[in-house]
């Protein structure tokens, strides 16, 4: 099968995915094997190419927003059908047994697995995950539409969930990729006044269009005090700014896997019991009720492709901020 292999960690600019041929996976029990259809594109794979997360396995096929068709059934395999359609995200396996899995905080799992890091990805014709980490997917959305969902969605879906912002409140988001053009559509269907800060007048035309009450960038006051905030961006000087937009006792929630450092800063822009939290992987209940919301609102991603050996390309305009929406890997 066709994959883009990762070998060696290098800037994206030195084109680090090499074409390969591998052997077609086969799965083991309670695995499913999925032929990859679409993959999306996020800002974690950046990370693991350019070697910013230390890889527990190299090589390594990246990607975890796939959608795909079973294939291949491992033994013991009840819950899913070959033909069936699902969607795999970034968490692969959890072990079901340490004190954060049992607290329902298994996205904070001591052994957990997540796919494109732990084990080869999307970024390929076809990979093996078990069963009860795969998903079936809402029939109203095509596989291009379903890939950023399962990354960009549950992680977006999760900060919010987590930055406590009640519907009818006032939200900003900080950044405005693929997870943020996601989660402004679910605060709009809340009821929810958006403010978004961004670089690129591009990505503030099209927050606008998605129904944002102002857009401007970091450091700019927003018409009124926010509520709540997510930092999308890898950016730690984000967050002095925004903690200075948000009212007191509001939340933000920083969505990034990994940040640049955050500057010293005054006490008082925390003080007033203002929260200030990371945000870590998923769990599979996030992915559910992601995937159930987006169904209803109906959520609507923007979409750029790229044909799998163009991963290197599109990892680069990722990179440069120039993709409006989410990339996705037509596989």
């Amino acid at each position: 099968m066709r994959a883009m292999l990762l070998e060696k960690p290098r800037p994206a600019e030195e084109n680090p995915l090499r074409l390969a041929e591998l052997p077609i996976p086969e799965p083991a029990p309670g695995e499913i094997r999925v032929r990859v259809r679409a993959c999306g594109v996020c800002h974690t794979d950046l990370h693991v190419v350019e070697g910013d997360l230390p890889l527990p396995k190299i090589p390594i096929v990246p990607g975890h927003q796939i959608v795909g068709t079973v294939d291949a059934l491992g033994g013991g395999v009840s819950d899913f059908h070959q033909g069936d359609r699902v969607g795999v995200p970034w968490l692969y396996s959890t072990c079901g047994v340490c004190a954060y899995c049992r607290k329902g905080l298994e996205n904070l799992c001591e052994q957990a697995r997540f796919t494109g890091f732990h084990a080869d990805g999307g970024y390929a014709e076809a990979m093996v995950v078990p069963s009860a980490f795969a998903y079936s997917l809402p029939g109203s959305f095509s596989d291009l539409e379903a890939a950023p969902l399962l990354c960009a969605g549950v992680i977006g879906y999760r900060a919010l969930k987590l930055s406590n912002l009640q519907p009818g409140e006032r939200l900003g988001l900080y950044g405005f990729g693929a997870s943020a053009h996601i989660v402004i559509q679910i605060a709009r269907h809340w009821r929810c006044e958006v403010c978004v800060f961004t670089r690129a007048e591009s990505h503030r035309r099209l927050a606008r269009h998605l129904g944002a009450e102002w857009t401007g960038e970091a450091g700019d006051a927003p018409p009124a005090p926010l509520d709540a905030a997510i930092i999308f961006a890898p950016a730690g000087k984000l967050v002095p700014d925004a903690l200075g937009a948000l009212r007191k006792g509001g939340t933000l929630a920083l969505a990034g896997i990994t940040m640049s450092s955050i500057p010293e800063m005054e006490y008082q822009l925390l003080y007033q019991e203002r929260i200030l939290r990371s945000v870590a992987n998923s769990t599979r209940e996030d992915v559910r009720e992601l995937l159930s919301l987006a169904a209803e609102i109906p959520v609507r991603a923007e979409i750029e492709t790229f044909q799998i050996p163009e991963a290197n390309h599109a990892l680069q305009n990722l990179k440069a901020s120039k993709i409006h929406g989410a990339g996705v890997l037509v596989i």
